[in-house]
Parts: C-alpha cells; structure tokens; sequence
C-alpha cells in the first residue's frame, strides 16, 4: 500500500470516528464521545500530512484534539503533583518570544525608513480597528464583564508572527509584514496597556504600569535576547533554527489547554458564541485592513499585508497578561480560542490569495 493510500484510510477512519461519537453525543453519551473526538481529530491530523492542500492544517488539528483532551479530562492539565501547571505559561511565552527574536535582526526595522507609509498605516490600522471590534463586540456579547475583556485584550496585543508566514503564503508584501510585526511588538507595552485601560477598564480593573512590565519581561527582553543571539551566536548553533519552530509549536499548544482546562465550565456554558464572536472578531479585521490600504490607495500585495497584520494577534502574549492578572480561566478564554481559529482562517485566506493573480501594476513589485 502506498503512503497516499495510507492517508486516505486514515482519513477513513477519522471520518467513521467522527461519525460515532456524533451519534453517541445525538443520544445523550456526551461523556463517552470524548475518546472518539479526539482520535478522530489526531487521525485528521496525521491523515492531513498526505495531502499537500491540506497539509498545513496539520497541527491546527492538533490544538483542536489537545483542547478536546483538555475539555474531557482537566483534572490532568490543572495541576501535576500539587504543582500548578499555570507557571509554565510565563516562561514558555517568553521562550516563544526568543525563538521570535533569533529570527529577527535589526534589518527588520530598516522598513520603517523604506516604506514609512506602509508600516504607518499598518500599526495604526492595527492598534485602532482591532481595539475597536474587540471593545464593540465585548459590549454585545452579554459575557460576564471578565470573559468580555478578554475579547478586549486579545483585540489590543500586537501581531504575531504567524502573520509573516501567511503573508508569504498569500503573495503579500513580506517584507512589510516583517515591519509592521516587528514595530508593532517593540510598542506593544506602551500600547496594549493604555487600550486595555481606555476600553477595557470599563469591564474589570486595569493597572498599566504592571501590564507594561508584564508585556516588557515577557516580549521585549526576551525579543531582545533573540535578536541578539541571532547576530553573534546563531551561526554557530544551526541546529536551533529548526528546533524553535518545534518549541513555539509545542509551548503555544501547552498554553492553550492549560487555559482551556482551567476555563472548563465557562467554555462550556458560552463555548459556542464565544467562538462565534471570535471568528467575527477575526473576519472583520481582516476586512477593515484591507480596505484600510485601499482607502489609502494602496497597491493589492500592501492591501493583502494589511488584511493579514490587521486580523492575526497575539494570541500567546495575551494568554500570559490573563495569567499574570490572575484571570487566566476567564480573560484567557477569548486569546485560547482566538489563536487557532485565526491560523485556520488566516491558512484559507493564503490560499485563496495564493491561487488569485496579481494585477500587472503589483506583479511589478513583486
């Protein structure tokens, strides 16, 4: 059997997975469905490496069967032999950050200068629609004032990096969307604590200059030790570009079920519309940035980069402010679900951009 035919019977039987625990679930076996999910979407997962359309969902996959895991049985992701695993979420933020960092230089920032309007519109786009939503949309939802404000603060963090991959994907500027990431991060102390304050503040009680430190330990220095490990280091340790990957992959899903098994019972209850109001949160930012650039006449790769360093945050910088205002199962909820709803959208919208030609004006930017 060839390795094709091997991933289609294991789609298979993902499929026949799925089926059943839908049936046991129809019939009020909610509780004995669980097993089944989760092998349904860790076969998904691997059945997915097969295909080369489908291949990047892989580890998206993969956050849905931890979250299921974390759903079925929390008790084993609260805490381990008394030690509660909400302290890993700090440190593992701030490794991701220095991962982050060593594949960032100072070249990165030189975009300012390049492309001033670009990057300008870009941060601005991004810290105004973002808050915005998030603060119009916290308003609407009717969630209890610490849940709401998690919708908030996911909408005031600054871009991630995922950002640059799908910009590349979906033939943006990328150069731009390094920038844009890049600047936005360096301001997101001063930034996210005063828009947390300004819209969130009307929710639960924000004190700024803990949040800016907190950002700062957990982005900048971190950033900052990366970039320049990456100047004088990295070159001698090649190894550690292909293992920082593995390690922000890894330490980005131990965040989201840490949160996910803490906030149970609230997931639970507003499961459904949290991730609705979420996806709209998302979708509309992608919207509203592109048609940012295109109000300032901007070429379509820029429009592209807009829609993507609008729409894409994060979610793990905002997953560790919740943590360290001791609002992790409530604040963090918004930020968990945020983070792998935007990396299946963002993977959907690559492709569609992917396959959609570029005018002959921006083919000449290329």
């Amino acid at each position: 059997m060839n390795n094709i035919n091997i991933y289609k019977v294991l789609a298979g039987i993902a499929a026949v997975c799925l089926l059943v625990a839908l049936l046991m679930i129809f019939n009020g076996n909610i509780v004995n469905a669980g097993p089944l999910l989760i092998a349904t979407f860790i076969t998904l997962a691997i059945a997915f490496r097969g295909f080369v359309l489908l291949k990047g969902f892989s580890y998206t996959v993969i956050i849905f069967a931890a979250v299921t895991t974390a759903l079925y049985y929390p008790q084993y992701f609260i805490q381990v032999n008394g030690i509660k695993l909400s302290i890993l979420i700090t440190p593992l933020i701030q490794l991701i950050m220095f991962g982050m960092g060593t594949s960032m230089s100072i070249k990165d920032f030189a975009g300012v200068i390049k492309m001033p309007k670009g990057v300008f519109i870009g941060v601005f786009s991004h810290f105004l629609i973002m808050p915005m939503l998030g603060f119009t949309l916290a308003k609407l939802s009717g969630f209890p004032p610490e849940i709401a404000a998690g919708i908030i603060l996911i909408g005031c963090s600054p871009n991630g990096m995922a950002s640059n991959v799908i910009s590349y994907l979906a033939k943006a500027n990328l150069a731009l969307s390094i920038t844009i990431t890049a600047v936005s991060t360096m301001l997101a102390p001063f930034f996210t604590p005063l828009l947390m304050k300004l819209l969130g503040g009307a929710f639960i009680k924000i004190d700024v200059l803990n949040m800016m430190w907190d950002i700062f330990k957990m982005v900048i220095i971190p950033i900052g030790a990366g970039i320049m490990f990456n100047k004088y280091l990295l070159k001698k340790v090649k190894w550690l570009e292909a293992v920082m990957p593995l390690v922000s992959m890894f330490g980005i899903a131990l965040i989201i079920v840490v949160i996910t098994a803490a906030g149970r019972s609230s997931l639970l209850d507003i499961g459904f519309m949290l991730i609705l109001i979420v996806l709209i949160h998302n979708l509309l930012g992608y919207t509203l940035g592109y048609w940012s650039g295109r109000l300032f006449k901007m070429p379509e790769r820029d429009c592209r980069t807009m829609a993507i360093e609008v729409g894409m945050q994060n979610g793990g910088l905002a997953s560790g402010l919740a943590k360290e205002m001791g609002k992790m199962a409530t604040v963090g909820l918004a930020p968990a679900v945020f983070g792998p709803l935007m990396n299946v959208t963002g993977s959907l919208l690559a492709t569609y951009w992917h396959r959609k030609p570029l005018n002959i004006n921006d083919s000449k930017l290329k």
